[in-house]
Order: structure tokens, then C-alpha cells, then sequence
């Protein structure tokens, strides 16, 4: 085959065949292409599309382009979850070892900050001596052991996906369904999972702010899960705002293990526990969606979650000191309060904005190789529709010196807002469903609805 035939034929609106596509994740994987070959390709399809059957080949291919985790025989169920990014998004830092801590495998493959939004591996490697970059029989021989490993995408995984992927944030075809699609799932499916749980986000803050285009994009991971083999549940959350208090690399981690002691904020939570149930059952589908938050609750409360993350922070290289001690963590050297200007209501705290405000600080990358401040970051005071007195602080800027926090203040004063009211209310933190079987809009009064639910009870 010769791409750059492949290339003119989508540029024409042709559909490539299963074994085209292969090829294309050989090349892609191997580095025998070019890559302004490969961009090409990546631009037609961005313009042209894909139908179903390029979206499943591509997916197998780029799969396939690689090693994979073997979940060993009677090992019971591998559960993972994906989030399509936002910003105070940590909820994967409380979902891994509170369902390892259930009896469930998490074999929990996660990635790095990417344009506004916030990445998990960033947070992990804010705990002094945490290591991300595990080989895959170093992941395997964790999994066996405690039941979880977090790991970032290496060379073996998915390598085709690497190359795409790369190429993808270059030429400006990121926002692809199809691609997006392919390429979660295919470093999903390569886990060896037997079902995944997705937290597909909506609102100003997503890579995808339209209800509709996120709804496409879980049916398409909902279908590409079911031709392998894998049931695949979908939960459309909020990103119109933070989610939590806390943005920035320590400052989540913090957060973090504040939930997983049962406290932290309800928000959070609310999320963190409607994931967790999905995932919870789909391992245990004997459990109703009472039971599996009877159950999680339990891990809480009894400390077994945390106590699960305590294991993997030392298993994984960390400063376990740092999970009791949170003070261990990077603090920065400068700390300031942001006081609203006037009274009023708190009418928007826009997440793409405070994304790129703590980049700007520190917390984030314009470039592949910056280097990333794990101390830097906002925590927040007060949520969008909370009534405030002039003065009366809204955030606490994380910064590294004082020019920085100057411009951090800068840019909050120019995009939060405090108002006579609200504009309109902020999304429902979760909203549909998504499974084989269709849509479901969550009616109002669901309790995954809810954007101020109680914690669950504090550990003992």
C-alpha cells in the first residue's frame, strides 16, 4: 500500500478498509511514514469523517499496534475510567484505590495535562517520588499484588496512538469524534478490561461544550466497547465550572485525600461516587445502585480506601509519609487571598479561563516540554451562585513569586464575576446516561443529579 494514495482517497470522501486502516497504525507505530504523510491523513479525515466500520478498524489497529495487559484466567473483573478532561477534574485519585479497596481491579491508565485542562499523572508525580512511567510487567505484577496500578501510556501501549496522537494536537484535529473515540478506546481496550465507566464532560469547559456532540462521542465509545467484547456505561457531567475547590497539581492531591478520609467537597463527591457505583457494578452486577453505595461508603468509613492508596504511593515509589502528612506536599512560597469587589451573587467561574490562569502560574503546559510547578494552583472560596459581601475572599492564589500572582489576580478579576444574580443556573453535575441500551436523561430529584449531596461518613 502507499499512503499517500490513502491520503487522496479520504481526501475524496472515500471510506479505507479495515486493512488500509492497519496499515496506517503500522506505519504510525514503526515511524516509517512521515509525518507530514500522516498529518495529511489526519486533516482529510478530521474534514471528511469516518463511518462506523473505519472507527472499529482503526480502534482494533491501533490496539493491536502494540502489547497489551493479559487480565490472567479467573482473576475476576478489570474495571477502568476515562475522563474526556476538565479542570478540578480529580476524580480518578479517589476512584482507583476506593475500588481496589471493594475487591475490584483497577488497571487505571491515565494522561498528562492537555491545553486547559488538568492531568492526572501531573498529580500523581506532585507526591514526592511517585513513578507514573511503570513497564507493563511492572503494572501487571502490581495489579496482582494490590489490585490497582496508575500508570501513564508507554512505548508498548498503543504505540500507533502515541504518533497520531502527537500529530493530532499539531495540526489542529483534536475535536475529531471519531478519532477521539479511537483513540481513548484503544488504549482502554488494550488493559484487558471487562467493562469501563467514561465521565464525559459538557459545558464551557469541555473539549466538547455541546450536549449533543458529547452524547455522539459516548454512543461511539458505548458501540466500540461492544464489538470488543466490553460493556461500557457513560456519565454526562458538568464542566461549566471547577469541579471541587482546589485547581492545581498538590493543591487536588490534598483534596484528594480529604475524600478519601470522607470529607473534601460535596460536589466531588457527588461525582466521584456516581462513577464509582457505575463501576461497581459493572464488576458486581448482582448490586443495585443502593448496595454498591452502601459499599463504597464502607471503604470510606473504615479507611480501607485510603488505606489502598497508602499502599500504592509506596508501591509506585512515593513519600507515603505525605498521604498522613499532606504538608509534605509542594506548598508555594507565595500565598494570597482574591477578594470579590463588590457584593452580589458569584455569576461565573469560567473553567476554560482558571485553566489557562493556572498555566500561566506554573501548573500546566504550553509545550510538551515545559516543566510543570506541582505547588501552584487556585483554591476556591466560593461556588457560582454562593452570595458574597465585598471584600470577602473568593480564592487563594497558589503562586510561585509575586509577579505571578499579580497576573493570576489579573486574569480573575477580569473572568470571575460577581453579579446582582445569575445569568442562568449552573448544569446539574450529571445528566444522562449513556449504555447499550441508549440515553437516559437522569430526571430531576435523581441523586446523581444533586450539586451539593453529603459526604459520605468520615473514616474512623
Amino acid at each position: 500500500m502507499i499512503l499517500r494514495d490513502l491520503v487522496a482517497r479520504k481526501r475524496d470522501g472515500d471510506a479505507l478498509s479495515a486493512d488500509e486502516w492497519a496499515f496506517v497504525a503500522r506505519v504510525a507505530a514503526d515511524r516509517s511514514a512521515p509525518d507530514y504523510q500522516l498529518a495529511a491523513l489526519l486533516m482529510a479525515t478530521f474534514l471528511r469523517g469516518m463511518d462506523d466500520g473505519e472507527v472499529r478498524a482503526l480502534t482494533r489497529a491501533m490496539r493491536d499496534s502494540g502489547r497489551t495487559l493479559v487480565r490472567p484466567s479467573g482473576s475476576g473483573a478489570w474495571i477502568d475510567k476515562h475522563s474526556t478532561g476538565g479542570v478540578g477534574d480529580k476524580t480518578s485519585l479517589v476512584l482507583a484505590p476506593l475500588l481496589a479497596a471493594c475487591g475490584v481491579t483497577v488497571p487505571m491508565m491515565s494522561g498528562r495535562g492537555l491545553g486547559h485542562t488538568g492531568g492526572t499523572l501531573d498529580k500523581l508525580e506532585s507526591i514526592p517520588g511517585f513513578r507514573t512511567g511503570l513497564s507493563l510487567d511492572e503494572a501487571q505484577a502490581q495489579l496482582a499484588t494490590l489490585g490497582c496500578a496508575l500508570i501513564g501510556q508507554t512505548g508498548e501501549i498503543a504505540p500507533a496512538d502515541r504518533t497520531l496522537y502527537a500529530l493530532r494536537d499539531a495540526t489542529a484535529t483534536v475535536e475529531c469524534i471519531p478519532l477521539i473515540a479511537a483513540s481513548i478506546m484503544s488504549k482502554k481496550l488494550a488493559e484487558g478490561l471487562t467493562g469501563l465507566v467514561l465521565d464525559v464532560k459538557r459545558g464551557s469547559g469541555a473539549f466538547l461544550p455541546e450536549l449533543e456532540r458529547g452524547l455522539a462521542l459516548a454512543r461511539t465509545m458505548v458501540s466500540l466497547g461492544a464489538d470488543a467484547g466490553v460493556p461500557v456505561v457513560a456519565l454526562v457531567t458538568a464542566m461549566d465550572r471547577p469541579l471541587g475547590d482546589a485547581c492545581g497539581n498538590a493543591l487536588e492531591v490534598r483534596e484528594c485525600l480529604d475524600a478519601l478520609r470522607g470529607a473534601g467537597p460535596a460536589d466531588l463527591w457527588t461525582v466521584t461516587e456516581a462513577l464509582a457505583v457505575e463501576m461497581l457494578r459493572l464488576a458486581k452486577p448482582a448490586l443495585d445502585a443502593a448496595a454498591a453505595r452502601a459499599e463504597l461508603r464502607a471503604a470510606i468509613a473504615s479507611g480501607a480506601a485510603l488505606d489502598r492508596f497508602r499502599a500504592i504511593v509506596a508501591a509506585q515509589g512515593g513519600d507515603v509519609r505525605a498521604v498522613d502528612d499532606p504538608e509534605r506536599l509542594s506548598r508555594a512560597p507565595v500565598v494570597a487571598p482574591f477578594v470579590a469587589p463588590h457584593a452580589g451573587v458569584v455569576a461565573a467561574l469560567p473553567p476554560r479561563a482558571i485553566g489557562h490562569a493556572i498555566i500561566a502560574l506554573g501548573g500546566g503546559r504550553t509545550r510538551v516540554e515545559d516543566v510543570v510547578d506541582p505547588a501552584v494552583g487556585i483554591v476556591f472560596h466560593a461556588r457560582v451562585g454562593d452570595r458574597v459581601d465585598a471584600g470577602q475572599p473568593l480564592a487563594t492564589v497558589h503562586a510561585r513569586d509575586a509577579a505571578s500572582l499579580a497576573a493570576c489576580r489579573a486574569t480573575l478579576a477580569r473572568v470571575l464575576r460577581v453579579a446582582d444574580a445569575l445569568d442562568e443556573a449552573p448544569l446539574p453535575w450529571i445528566t444522562h446516561r449513556v449504555t447499550a441500551d441508549g440515553v437516559e436523561a437522569l430526571a430531576p430529584g435523581h441523586p446523581d443529579r444533586a450539586g451539593r449531596e453529603p459526604s459520605p461518613p468520615p473514616a474512623t
